[in-house]
């Protein structure tokens, strides 16, 4: 208890006022104080695993970091839009970075047809984090971020202890799939030679889906399929050599679509139209993206309007 006597001496009645509002402030500064400290004692917070390569807190360190680090920083926090935006412009200005090609791919594949669908579980211990797990698990602890995103993951920065996730059985040829380089941009051109020495893109691209088809022979239909996902990259007017390949063809541009359809009911316009842009470069009468293609630019421009 905070006492203030009261000078009774005082020569004028305002002067007793203004100490009696300086006693009542006095004490209920006090009480807030008291408060606040029985609020700190009995606070408490879930118990978060963070990865040990957290960003930096100051922003004079975070401006000291390579911008692909930086940029690394911002997905592993779970800014996925404002990170990609940051990627794609680092990739205009550094188009043959590969590190770089393979975050965006982390970012923007299909988790499921990277890494497959049969999993095993695990429980989250202390010390444990997505780029731990994705080196135990997938052998490249660089690849944190398609292993979130797998596991449904906004913000790859936080897990809980004795939450379950799950890890991918199938890690053979995931750093592969991963690193394959992204599509180029339109007004890029693809080098004279590219994949192996001086093997012409054509040459990579039959290569390429020769390997899908013997793949799928092997039934390892996900690893197939991102094969020829990366034929096509470099290549979107191969023609399919035989029936399998033919099939494999029509079940990945089938995955395509089904993913550009999420995105347009996400109303990520620009996204599932470049998705269908995609599908109809390697097969223009592929009548669904044309169709749904056209609805999300009509949208797109009535969104506008507002």
């Amino acid at each position: 208890m905070i006492s203030m006597p009261i000078d009774t001496r005082a020569t004028s009645p305002d002067a007793a006022r203004r100490q009696r509002r300086t006693l009542a402030t006095l004490m209920a500064l006090a009480t807030l104080a008291v408060g606040g400290c029985a609020t700190l004692r009995g606070g408490h917070s879930s118990v978060v695993v963070t990865p040990s390569s957290a960003p930096a807190s100051s922003s004079a360190s975070a401006s000291r970091e390579p911008p692909l680090t930086a940029i690394g920083n911002r997905l592993q926090s779970g800014h996925y839009a404002e990170g990609e935006k940051a990627l794609r412009q680092y990739l205009e200005q550094h188009p043959g970075d590969r590190a770089a090609q393979a975050m965006l791919r982390q970012l923007t594949a299909d988790p499921r047809q990277v890494l497959g669908e049969r999993w095993r579980t695990h429980v989250v211990q202390p010390g444990d984090s997505y780029s731990t797990l994705a080196e135990r698990y997938l052998g490249d602890p660089n690849l944190f971020l398609i292993l979130a995103r797998y596991n449904g993951s906004t913000n790859p920065s936080r897990l809980r202890v004795g939450e379950t996730l799950h890890m991918p059985l199938s890690a053979a040829d995931t750093a592969a799939a991963v690193a394959a380089p992204a599509p180029a941009p339109a007004a890029a051109t693809m080098p004279a030679a590219t994949v192996r020495g001086t093997e012409a893109p054509a040459a990579a691209a039959r290569r390429l889906q020769e390997e899908s088809v013997s793949l799928l022979g092997q039934g390892q239909q996900q690893q197939a399929l991102a094969r020829l996902d990366q034929a096509l990259a470099i290549d979107p007017h191969l023609k399919p050599a035989g029936t399998g390949a033919a099939a494999l063809r029509t079940q990945l541009l089938d995955s395509y679509h089904e993913r550009a359809i999420v995105l347009y009911r996400d109303q990520q316009l620009d996204k599932a139209i470049a998705l269908w842009d995609r599908i109809l470069a390697i097969e223009p009468d592929y009548e669904p993206a044309i169709v749904y293609r056209t609805r999300a630019r009509e949208l797109k421009q009535r969104l506008k309007q507002y």
